[in-house]
């Protein structure tokens, strides 16, 4: 097999949940999105085409296709649940991106990926510095795996008692399943036990303490219970594994929002928006609050006409119409 780059970053996820619904009944939903590698700064062979597979969470191939730089994938009858969209080039992983569905009726969700190629693999080098995201990966079998499945099952049919009854078998044979872990915090915390879903995702970030989907769901946790330093702390820790997650910067920047440090929670809204320009349009909510609250009415008053830009059907659209006119400066 020729050598081809194989060090792959993720350089930034463009999630986009696309507003338009189409209102079908039954069946699952279709996920696709654009992808696109910039291979700009990258030497020697490049691949022209890419494996795009995509997983459950516990490790179930569901669809696999082929597609080539700027294409576009399309993976049909998808089912609420929480997903992996590994990227492979021959038969290596290169980058591992996490998805989640859960629409109330059938429609179409956009996921976009865009990597950036850096460097040529050379010979003798470790192939498992080539997985991006072998934080995200837990090798369970036999009776252990066939749980795990038979949980995610249960989640994607909101039968969460049934999940967290599976889970716990699967993390008393295992007690290092991380993954296993942070999927019972997701489920208590579903079933409003902020206080155990706590509990579950420390215990993973003890087996795994740079999890990112651990940090993250914790993170967001703290935050909706009003523990906005130790959102922080562990938010910063998310940001600090992913830089280019959207979600993670802009959930930090609402906990430095809510403990009135504005000067670090316009970095990472900003950041958010230029990961991310239309699903995380919210920020510019939260920053024409912050601007507002400044006294920078004229600032406030931009965010707020970006954010109508993008979001033209909000349902106070009226008022901060009114807001514009009146501080907007000409």
């Amino acid at each position: 097999m020729r050598h081809v780059l194989l060090r792959a970053l993720i350089f930034a996820f463009l999630v986009s949940i696309s507003a338009e619904c189409f209102a079908q009944a039954g069946g699952g939903h279709l996920l696709y999105g654009d992808f696109k590698v910039d291979d700009s700064k990258a030497t020697g062979p490049k691949p022209e085409t890419f494996q795009l597979i995509l997983y459950t969470r516990g490790g179930r191939m569901i669809s696999r296709e082929v597609v080539s730089n700027n294409g576009r994938f399309r993976f049909f009858d998808v089912t609420n649940g929480d997903y992996y969209i590994v990227v492979e080039v021959e038969s290596t992983e290169v980058a591992r991106v996490p998805v989640t569905l859960g629409e109330m009726r059938r429609t179409d969700v956009r996921q976009d990926i865009q990597l950036e190629w850096r460097e040529t693999f050379r010979t003798g080098a470790a192939r498992s510095e080539h997985a991006v995201s072998a934080d995200s990966v837990y090798k369970r079998e036999g009776v252990n795996a066939t749980r795990f499945e038979k949980a995610q099952e249960a989640t994607r049919k909101n039968d969460y008692d049934q999940a967290i009854s599976l889970l716990l078998q699967v993390v008393g044979s295992d007690p290092k399943d991380f993954i296993a872990w942070t999927e019972l915090g997701t489920l208590h915390s579903k079933k409003d036990k902020p206080g155990e879903a706590e509990k579950a995702y420390l215990r993973a970030l003890a087996e795994r303490p740079t999890f990112f989907l651990a940090l993250m769901n914790l993170g967001k946790l703290r935050l909706g219970q009003k523990n906005f330093d130790g959102s922080i702390e562990v938010l910063s820790q998310a940001v600090e594994k992913d830089p280019q997650s959207a979600d993670a910067n802009f959930f930090l920047g609402e906990a430095y929002l809510q403990v009135k440090k504005g000067s670090k929670a316009v970095i990472y809204l900003n950041e958010a928006l230029r990961l991310d320009p239309v699903g995380k349009a919210e920020a510019h909510l939260r920053l024409g609050l912050l601007y507002n609250a400044a006294g920078a009415r004229d600032r406030a008053a931009l965010e707020y006409e970006k954010f109508l830009v993008k979001k033209p059907d909000y349902p106070k659209r009226t008022e901060l119409e009114k807001y514009i006119s009146e501080n907007k400066k000409h």
